[in-house]
């Protein structure tokens, strides 16, 4: 099985982000390595009573300039990879999706 790995994280924290799901195991195509898309957006948040954000303050909406990136990522490797994505991450909360790849 293979999964595409999609997070969203400050521009600042790309390079650091993709390179450890990279170390994890990720990005492979064939004989390509290090292989993502990435794509600017805004991220939107609130942070709760009890949390310690790594941007703006608790209990006032921000908005933020992230982007989102992807990238595959084989099974074996799945737990790893997310957490190194985890690890690397300058969020409390990283916001990060998974899904499984169809087989063609």
């Amino acid at each position: 099985m293979s999964y595409k790995l999609v997070w969203f994280v400050p521009e600042d924290s790309l390079d650091a982000t993709r390179s450890a799901v990279f170390e994890a195991g990720a990005g492979r195509i064939g004989e390509y390595e290090r292989c993502s898309w990435y794509a600017a957006g805004t991220g939107t948040f609130l942070g709760g009573a009890g949390t310690d954000p790594a941007v703006g303050e608790r209990g006032v909406e921000e908005r933020v300039p992230e982007l989102r990136v992807e990238t595959v990522v084989p099974g074996e490797a799945l737990e790893a990879v997310v957490a190194a994505l985890r690890d690397a991450h300058p969020y409390e909360e990283p916001a990060y999706d998974l899904y499984l790849l169809a087989v063609a």
